[in-house]
């Protein structure tokens, strides 16, 4: 028997392996977009039917939800070039974004917060 051990590290010799990333990582990113898309067909159909059927009010709220559905189609589409970039590069790491959903959320809520006052508010 030897008396080397079997894993040696030498301090001059470096192996670069790559980075392998699983097919199922592109498909939840696009999953997430058509997810995503789906959100902002959904509002997008409340503002326009807001626009078709309703009154002054109506129209102020419509073009509220459309502004805030094309801001998260902007968001999903930036966020999906983002992740796949990182991902077809063998980037490690979260690929979350803490900051986008909150905010995208919070304008959501006060488009809704604008419908319901001008709405009470109306003599």
């Amino acid at each position: 028997m030897s008396t080397q051990p079997l894993l040696q590290r030498t301090a001059t010799k470096r192996i670069a392996l790559p980075i392998r990333v699983e097919p199922k990582v592109s498909f939840a990113n696009e999953r997430t977009f058509l997810s995503w898309l789906h959100f902002t067909v959904v509002l997008g159909g409340l503002a326009v039917g807001l626009l078709n059927f309703g009154d002054k009010v109506g129209k102020i709220s419509a073009a509220l939800f459309s502004a805030v559905a094309m801001g998260i189609m902007i968001y999903a589409l930036f966020t999906y070039h983002w992740r796949a970039y990182n991902i077809r590069r063998g980037g490690r790491g979260p690929y979350d974004d803490r900051v986008g959903p909150t905010v995208l959320c919070i304008a959501l809520l006060v488009a809704i917060v604008v419908n319901f006052i001008l709405r009470f508010s109306e003599p």
